[in-house]
């Protein structure tokens, strides 16, 4: 892989997984050649996750997540994936049970630790499957406190692990 090249090359990836799905393929795993898969792997992508972005996309008119949106999620998993896992995929996956509840909240912020336990496990490239980043939950969140989904993965990889940095980080935005 061209490291110097990677973003453009996941955005070429994305029109044409948007075409595939456009065109009525929505069996994702025939969109990547071995050339692609090899692409996700090293920036610490799964195919499904991918997918996921892809269908959102398409489903909502091209607009929300953009293909722009999704490049600047990868980026931030790909910059942990390269410098604090040093390329080695985690072997843990969360599962959805094991997120908080979708009413849970942290004072007073509904969503919040959901959201804050999804982008853990996106940083680490945990996520189950069935679970996703960026939802149409966690951007209504997102959208409501005026937060980009890649700055929210920013700010709670710099939290490193402490709740109470990224609940000032969502206070702060307060319009």
């Amino acid at each position: 892989m061209k490291h110097y090249i990677w973003d453009s090359y996941f955005v070429e990836l994305f029109d044409a997984c948007v075409d595939e799905y456009d065109e009525g393929n929505k069996d994702f795993e025939s969109w990547f050649s071995d050339e692609d898969q090899d692409f996700l792997k090293a920036i610490g992508c799964r195919e499904r996750e991918f997918f996921d972005f892809v269908e959102d996309n398409v489903s909502s008119g091209g607009e929300d997540p953009t293909a722009i949106t999704a490049l600047l999620i990868a980026a931030v998993r790909r910059d942990y994936f390269l410098t604090i896992q040093k390329g080695v995929p985690s072997t843990k996956v969360i599962v959805p049970s094991e997120l908080p509840a979708k009413t849970a909240d942290m004072d007073g912020y509904v969503w919040l630790p959901r959201i804050i336990a999804k982008a853990r496990a996106k940083l680490k490239g945990e996520m189950d499957p069935d679970t996703m980043f960026c939802c149409g939950g966690d951007r209504a969140f997102l959208s409501k406190h005026d937060i980009h989904p890649a700055d929210f993965l920013r700010v709670v990889w710099a939290a490193d692990g402490d709740d109470q940095k990224i609940l000032d980080y969502v206070k702060s935005r307060k319009a």
